[in-house]
């Protein structure tokens, strides 16, 4: 596993990340930071612990609403798509992943506020 570092909110952070997950990692920490500076930029919250908070339930709420829409109709692997469908994209895992890599960057960044 080699690691990364990634600005969340103008703050760096190395996390691990595993071989070949850079560009989805990249995506999740950027996802992350928009959630985050929104949140900031409305300048009611100031404490970043309630920021990170409040994102982490932005982005979970918006995973729980994609999963309780209908399911699109499944494709037929053929050639092309074989491999993608083999591996199927699990966005739930991922993001327990983040958020347990973020849980351990925030752990041992220690003071928050």
């Amino acid at each position: 596993m080699k690691q990364m570092e990634v600005t969340i909110m103008g703050q760096s952070y190395l996390l691990g990340c595993p071989e070949g997950g850079a560009e989805t990692l990249g995506r999740a920490v950027a996802q992350v930071d928009r959630e985050m500076c929104a949140i900031r930029d409305a300048g009611k919250i100031k404490a970043r612990e309630r920021i990170a908070v409040l994102a982490a339930l932005n982005l979970a709420y918006q995973l729980a609403e994609q999963a309780s829409k209908p399911a699109a109709a499944p494709k037929l692997a053929t050639p092309a798509n074989a491999a993608s469908a083999a591996t199927p994209d699990l966005p739930e895992t991922e993001l327990e992943a983040l958020m347990q890599r973020l849980d351990a960057a925030l752990a041992e960044d220690g003071q928050l506020l």
